[in-house]
């Protein structure tokens, strides 16, 4: 079984609180989480295959991969906002 979120939070040591608390609440994030994982996974397969291919892939696993991190730190950066609470009356 994917544990991404596990991942996430080894990537992301200094927010793997928040990282978990997020993933409680939103099935789209784990989802993210787990998504991150397969293309870290897969940018280490192509890192050690000799197929004509090779560079490419790994060109387009590292964008990927640099694209879901941003990702993955807007959520965090979005889900730590505080919401305003209206004044006591």
């Amino acid at each position: 079984m994917v544990n991404g979120v596990g991942f996430v939070k080894s990537c992301f040591k200094d927010r793997a609180d928040a990282i978990e608390e997020f993933a409680l609440r939103s099935e789209g994030f784990r989802d993210l989480c787990d998504d991150f994982e397969i293309a870290n996974n897969e940018e280490v397969r192509w890192q050690q295959s000799t197929a004509p291919e090779r560079d490419e892939r790994l060109s387009e696993y590292r964008e990927l991969i640099d694209s879901m991190r941003t990702e993955i730190e807007q959520s965090l950066d979005r889900a730590a906002v505080i919401p305003f609470k209206p004044p006591r009356r």
